[in-house]
């Protein structure tokens, strides 16, 4: 591997152009502080696409109903600027994931508890948006899709490596990864300010981003999504950017 290791922060991060907060390497996790991605203020008002509008089109695949909430779907983030970590560079954009052989690697260097619990839960063939985070402008880039399933994580072992835990051991790991394989870009950049304007309007009206964990549980760096979140995300790549 040309990029070992340099995928993920260490297990949680805002998009903030700062160093990553550190997470304590004991059973329990540190408490995710309530602080602000880094965007520029969203537009005042609602949604302009209007998430009702959306809605109207979904609503024959479920009936209207609301169902019991499944995870089919994460987001990933990654840092796409280069930043030294215990001397290593954990730059890694997607155009790096492009560049691997079958444009495929291993999502390595998660060292939360939840986050790691969320690689765990991933199935098979299952999507995933690519987010670019902690640099100028965060937001989704592309698509990425699980070609196999959690499994330990070598870079917990190698004393070499910014994520190494010496308190892990290999008869009962602590961390896991999983593969992923690039599937496309998305048809334009979605920025984090223009799905924060939606999540905003949605806690007004409740659309499908009122609970959306990228502003509930920002420093996560694996995130679950609803079907409906995912669907309502990469419909605005269809729109233009306001």
């Amino acid at each position: 591997m040309p990029w070992p290791s340099r995928k993920r922060d260490k297990g949680a991060v805002a998009d903030k152009k700062e160093p990553d907060a550190k997470i304590a390497k004991t059973e329990e996790e540190t408490p995710d502080k309530e602080e602000e991605e880094k965007s520029t203020k969203p537009p005042a008002g609602s949604s302009k696409s209007g998430w009702k509008n959306w809605k109207k089109t979904k609503e024959s695949d479920s009936g209207g109903e609301e169902s019991k909430i499944t995870y089919r779907h994460w987001l990933l983030k990654s840092e796409p600027e280069s930043r030294l970590e215990k001397g290593v560079d954990v730059k890694f954009s997607i155009d790096d994931l492009k560049a691997q052989p079958n444009q495929t690697t291993f999502w390595d260097g998660v060292r939360n508890y939840q986050a790691r619990n969320f690689l765990r839960a991933m199935k098979l063939g299952q999507q995933a948006f690519f987010y670019h985070s902690n640099c100028k402008e965060p937001g989704i880039v592309g698509i990425v899709k699980i070609v196999k399933e959690a499994y330990p994580d070598h870079t917990q072992f190698d004393q070499k490596d910014p994520h190494y835990d010496s308190s892990s051991r290999k008869e009962n790991p602590k961390w896991s990864m999983v593969d992923v394989q690039f599937v496309r870009m998305t048809k334009r950049f979605i920025p984090l300010s223009e799905i924060k304007a939606h999540h905003l309007a949605h806690k007004a009206d409740g659309g499908p981003l009122k609970n959306m964990m990228l502003f509930t549980r920002q420093r996560l760096s694996i995130q679950p999504l609803t079907q409906e979140e995912f669907d309502f995300v990469l419909s605005l790549e269809e729109e233009k950017p306001h």
